[in-house]
């Protein structure tokens, strides 16, 4: 009789297993993001096993399809963890021990479930050297319960783009790396510039130089940081208050060479008075920010405005030179003068410009360009282009105007009128022109933009397109997003846009051509703290 009782109780459940459950219930979210190299866990798919009735249960077996995926063999394992408390990824629980990839993978990891709402994560780790090109798909088949299978919604998960984790956060004894600069050098290097902010994320006034990482295969590996400008403990003060921040890095597409611009801090100005404040020391808290009150003030001194240094290199970034300070080419009264993050651009006639920004003898922002005319021996400041603005990118038209398109105060929190303010310029910005689509084409929620124009052959003929990376919100810095001109800025179709990160980040990027068929973009990711990520210009157009 026991045997028969027995034989019995495991016939139920074993129907139990073999039938479907109605006490719980499957979503799936399946989020663009950069899935990348250098990382060791990778989120891909969300899943959510929601309780329909208060009864405990134990997890048997989940099934997930990496069909669709470019190649398995980029793929070193696939993992799942579980969420933190608010369904994000983090991987302090693993619930599903790490796999080989296969276009089938089953995880028979056996654990107790006793919440309402179990979310978990499916994670891959990529290998290091990877073609960019390639993307990963993941989807959930099945998964079983003790008390029964689980009906799984059939969802068309996102076919993600790889990519490669530049900068992560406290790599190389770098708290946060920020502010991204990228340019392709005459040989084809690609060079990445940003903030290697040692100590927190905090803006200047703080201990940061100016980091650069060298890639000689299109991005697919990096190699290790350099620092290039770096004012160490200069005048007597600890690193902490001789901070360089928000480069922007140019090539001369004529001779090769390549120059970066970083502001530079020396102590810091009271904010109240604008005096500098003596005595600061390695123990001294005292901060300020030279966007911030009177953080930054009229005259040239070091004790008295932030500081526009310029370095250079003639060997494709290999070595740097001793900066030079331009500083005294602002006008006196102005309270800052500052390079704008991102890159420069050489003009048709060799004219190298560096896109530029300040504070006006009032204090109030505004955005300009700073040019060459014989290969970076002499810079010249251009008048402001527009009053408001802050970080700028500019490009060169085909009717030979300098566009500068720059981010707007008036557009913080502003949801009625919303867009990057455009400007024009014939005359190296002794007068600029408003653009039609000047705060009505390009949203933005206050934040760091970049712009790049990319050169193709077309039959024989040359012809170019203008890229646009930014967070496409009027609120938060996040869904970044490239979008596409074929009109020199006058139109931005939504067809071509291509959303690359929907998370949450910092929100600043920079666009190079990595060759003539292959765009690249260096941006702050919710993913890594610099994200580099390649797209083909066949996908871009359409083709």
């Amino acid at each position: 009789m026991k045997k028969m009782i027995s034989a019995l109780f495991a016939v139920v459940i074993l129907l139990q297993s073999c039938s479907y459950t109605d006490e719980l219930k499957v979503e799936i979210t399946s989020p663009v993001l950069p899935v990348l190299t250098g990382k060791e866990a990778n989120p891909v798919m969300k899943v959510q096993v929601i309780r329909q009735q208060p009864v405990d249960y134990s997890m048997r077996k989940i099934v997930v399809s990496l069909e669709g995926t470019t190649d398995l063999n980029d793929i070193e394992w696939i993992s799942l963890f579980k969420s933190d408390s608010e369904g994000r990824f983090i991987t302090d629980t693993l619930i599903g021990e790490a796999q080989p990839p296969a276009f089938v993978v089953t995880f028979k990891d056996s654990f107790s479930v006793t919440e309402d709402t179990l979310t978990f994560w499916v994670s891959v780790t990529l290998k290091e050297d990877i073609d960019l090109t390639h993307r990963i798909k993941v989807q959930c088949k099945s998964i079983s319960a003790d008390i029964g299978k689980i009906r799984v919604p059939a969802v068309d998960t996102q076919l993600l783009r790889v990519g490669a984790a530049v900068r992560q956060h406290m790599q190389d004894g770098v708290h946060t790396s920020r502010i991204p600069g990228l340019v392709t050098s005459k040989k084809g290097t690609l060079l990445a510039i940003y903030d290697a902010r040692y100590e927190s994320a905090r803006d200047l006034q703080g201990h940061m130089d100016i980091g650069l990482n060298r890639s000689t295969d299109g991005g697919r590996t990096w190699e290790p940081m350099q620092t290039i400008l770096d004012m160490n403990e200069w005048g007597g003060l600890p690193e902490k208050y001789n901070g360089v921040s928000d480069a922007c890095i140019l090539v001369d597409e004529n001779t090769g060479d390549i120059y970066v611009a970083g502001l530079w801090m020396h102590g810091v100005l009271d904010r109240e008075t604008g005096k500098w404040v003596e005595g600061m020391t390695e123990d001294s808290t005292r901060w300020i920010h030279q966007w911030q009150a009177k953080g930054s003030q009229p005259g040239f001194g070091v004790k008295e405005t932030s500081q526009f240094l310029i370095t250079k290199s003639t060997d494709d970034g290999l070595t740097w030179s001793e900066p030079v300070n331009i500083t005294l080419l602002k006008k006196k009264e102005w309270w800052l003068f500052a390079p704008a993050p991102g890159h420069g651009i050489t003009l048709s006639d060799g004219t190298l410009v560096f896109p530029t920004q300040g504070r006006d003898e009032t204090g109030n922002p505004f955005s300009n360009i700073t040019w060459s005319k014989d290969g970076g021996k002499t810079w010249n400041v251009s008048k402001p282009a527009s009053s408001g603005t802050t970080e700028c990118m500019a490009v060169e038209l085909a009717d030979g105007s300098v566009m500068l398109n720059m981010r707007d105060n008036r557009n913080r929190g502003n949801e009625e009128v919303n867009g990057r303010t455009i400007a024009t310029t014939t005359d190296l910005g002794e007068t600029w022109t408003e653009h039609p689509t000047s705060r009505k084409a390009l949203i933005e929620p206050t934040c760091m933009a970049s712009l790049h124009k990319h050169m193709y052959n077309d039959d024989g003929t040359e012809k170019s397109i203008l890229l646009f990376v930014n967070p496409n919100s009027t609120s938060r810095r996040d869904h970044i997003t490239l979008k596409v001109s074929f009109d020199d800025g006058r139109t931005w179709p939504e067809e071509y846009w291509i959303l690359l990160d929907e998370y949450s980040g910092r929100g600043y990027s920079c666009i190079t051509s990595v060759n003539d068929s292959t765009i690249g973009i260096l941006y702050e990711s919710s993913q890594a703290d610099m994200v580099f990520q390649q797209i083909a210009f066949n996908e871009l157009i359409g083709k």
